[in-house]
């Protein structure tokens, strides 16, 4: 019984926070939504930081596996922020991981950083390069690191101020485009200990992700034949290209075959230097994709089939390379409900009238109607369905390991699509800034459940392992170790 002595000894301020804490345990109420209030506002204090380091990374623009100043800067401003920094891990010079705490749960955080080529973007509303730059960020992983990096603080400081126990991690994940960077982390054991993963992606709405990746193996095809003065003595050439092309309409015939959800696509990369000579090496990179990992890996397997038979055809050699490959994302309602709530709590993202305008300006580029910018206030329900999605991500391979959780922030005006010079640049605007805060925020209070409600996690813990079932998880992409310069 709480008498005047007691009111006395702890003081006014810490037994306000005492009853409401017990009036919440009596409704029911997880202990974590009373500092959740405190938590939005500590993100919001230091949105110039998180601006300024998320512009400074869309103006270094590196792509996969080069990201060196990039993971540099999140990691500095983690061990500013007291966290103690694993840096090359996994054989990746611009990986790392940074923890914070001590004990059970483990909550990991996923930060991405790395750029796409040959999408250099000024930050204004009409399609210009910047001088002397081929890269940019067409899917807004600048924003995507920063926010990771700054729920992982926010998180922190509760931890320091002893309001639960636990460790919280910050994942910085290079080359997710393409470069199947997080594949080779779980493949290193660093998720091993993890209770579950939370993850974010750049978008043009706020919405809980309910909809999974495409598995995706990738490879570069390598046809070595020789050369010969093209007009002079042809007959004496074996055309790498010629390999190449064969190889191409070979796939692109079999594209009647496959089954109907099953993507390929494929860009020549190399295909000689001058055409009066036989090209006696050329290179083409192939991307195959279908919800189900097994029907990707064997569509694959035709396409190695196609390529051995081009070479055989137009007597070159050719070696394959794998590049990537990457599983779908197990889904997780328990999470997302709880993400849900989560995100509508925070808000969706308000625009100023200058900004209003840069939005309409950028939506007279598409070919097609667009919703109103102001939609990006909105907060989209939560699916009670999923479907297969079209895009490809190496966060699936961390959710066969652990419960995983994804949203969305409209960072880019709604309509933009990812990998366009418009996502570029609404991303070197507030436009993106405000957005990125947005996950920010949203993945914090999610991290914070889980810290404090053991029934949340115990619960997605168990939907993880019925959605995985009895398989065993393999890395598609072999034991190959990291192609650091899959974009050189």
């Amino acid at each position: 019984m709480l008498t005047i002595f007691t009111m006395k000894k702890i003081g006014l301020p810490a037994l306000c926070a005492l009853l409401f804490h017990y009036a919440a345990a009596q409704k029911n109420i997880p202990a974590g939504n009373t500092l959740k209030p405190a938590v939005i506002s500590d993100i919001d204090s230091k949105y110039e930081l998180y601006k300024k380091n998320a512009l400074q990374i869309w103006d270094y623009a590196e792509v996969g596996y080069k990201e060196v100043k990039s993971s540099a800067l999140h990691q500095q401003t983690l061990r500013d922020n007291g966290f103690t920094v694993q840096s090359g891990v996994a054989d990746i010079p611009t990986a790392f991981v940074a923890s914070y705490g001590s004990g059970k749960p483990v909550i990991g955080i996923l930060a991405e950083f790395d750029a796409l080529p040959g999408l250099s973007q000024q930050a204004i509303p009409e399609k210009a390069a910047v001088a002397g730059k081929d890269a940019g960020h067409g899917c807004g992983h600048h924003l995507f690191g920063t926010a990771s990096v700054a729920a992982g603080i926010a998180i922190k400081k509760l931890i320091e101020e002893k309001k639960f126990t636990g460790t919280i991690r910050v994942y910085g994940c290079p080359a997710e485009e393409g470069g199947s960077g997080k594949v080779y982390m779980v493949r290193a054991g660093l998720f091993n200990d993890v209770d579950a993963a939370i993850i974010w992606h750049p978008a043009d709405t706020n919405a809980v992700t309910m909809t999974s990746y495409l598995a995706n193996v990738s490879a570069k095809f390598r046809f070595h034949g020789l050369a010969a003065h093209a007009a002079a003595f042809p007959e004496r050439g074996r055309s790498a290209l010629d390999a190449v092309e064969s190889m191409d309409y070979m796939v692109n015939m079999m594209r009647e075959h496959i089954p109907s959800d099953t993507r390929i696509h494929y860009v020549i990369t190399n295909g000689g230097k001058a055409p009066n000579v036989v090209p006696d090496f050329a290179e083409v990179y192939y991307y195959v994709r279908n919800p189900k990992r097994e029907v990707a890996q064997s569509v694959f397997e035709r396409v190695v089939k196609a390529a051995k038979g081009a070479a055989l055809g137009t007597e070159t050699t050719v070696d394959y390379e794998i590049i990537g490959g990457t599983h779908d994302l197990l889904l997780n309602t328990t999470l997302a409900q709880a993400m849900q709530k989560n995100l509508e709590m925070v808000g969706g993202v308000s625009y100023t009238k200058e900004e209003m305008a840069f939005g309409k300006k950028i939506q007279e580029s598409f070919t097609y109607k667009a919703q109103p910018v102001e939609t990006a206030a909105t907060i989209k329900p939560l699916k009670t369905k999923a479907d297969a999605g079209g895009g490809s991500s190496d966060v699936g391979d961390v959710s066969y390991l652990v419960p995983t959780i994804e949203m969305s922030a409209a960072t880019w005006i709604p309509g933009t699509p990812a990998h366009s010079w418009q996502a570029v640049a609404c991303g070197g605007t507030e436009i993106g800034t405000k957005g990125m805060m947005v996950a920010a925020k949203t993945m914090a209070l999610t991290a914070l459940d889980l810290f404090t409600d053991a029934v949340l996690l115990s619960k997605a813990k168990e939907e993880q392992k019925q959605v995985k079932g009895d398989y065993q998880y393999k890395a598609l992409l072999g034991d190959r170790k990291p192609a650091l310069n899959y974009r050189d």
